[in-house]
């Protein structure tokens, strides 16, 4: 049952992410969550995400933000890190996770989805049936619904962990399915 909500990579940051690999593995687009994935709850885009995005052009990835939040909050960040949004996604219903894809022309197997929430993010892009990778949020003040849903992950995240199908190599947790 909780399967269901494992990502198949568990990373520190997204921007631990081994981009050029993933490229290399065959994945051209790439779906992020915005708030506490790329930037902290609710702040302005940093120079550090506008170069995250650079780098992910020059590789070749296309992007595309998915955020719960309302077009006011998505589309200036979006615009500002050169990426396509949709607003008001309504994870984890999966979607938005699909029209994403439409909107980089990519498919579940060339798209991965990384966000920082397990019930939200990651059960909605395994639902719309692509890779997750689930990063560490990087603000620790959250609101205290946030705070109820984190000690709920802890727990999904002790038997990910225990699990005998992940793997953990180089400070990342993987799944098997992801190493295949």
């Amino acid at each position: 049952m909780l399967r269901r909500f494992y990502p198949d990579i568990y990373i520190d940051s997204a921007y631990d992410i081994d981009f050029k690999a993933m490229y290399d593995k065959g994945f051209k687009g790439i779906i992020f969550d915005v708030d506490n994935t790329l930037v902290e709850h609710g702040a302005p885009v940093t120079q550090r995400a506008k170069n995250l995005f650079e780098s992910l052009r020059k590789i070749g990835f296309d992007t595309c933000i998915i955020s719960n939040n309302k077009e006011s909050r998505v589309k200036p960040l979006a615009q500002e890190v050169g990426s396509k949004y949709v607003s008001k996604a309504n994870k984890p219903s999966p979607k938005n996770y699909v029209k994403a894809m439409e909107l980089m022309d990519t498919d579940r197997d060339s798209t991965f989805f990384v966000g920082d929430q397990l019930f939200t993010d990651v059960w909605g892009a395994n639902r719309a049936g692509i890779k997750s990778v689930l990063v560490k949020p990087i603000d620790k003040h959250e609101e205290i619904q946030i705070i109820l849903k984190r000690h709920l992950e802890w727990v999904v995240l002790y038997f990910f962990r225990k699990e005998k199908n992940s793997s953990y190599k180089d400070g990342v947790y993987y799944r098997r399915i992801f190493e295949q």
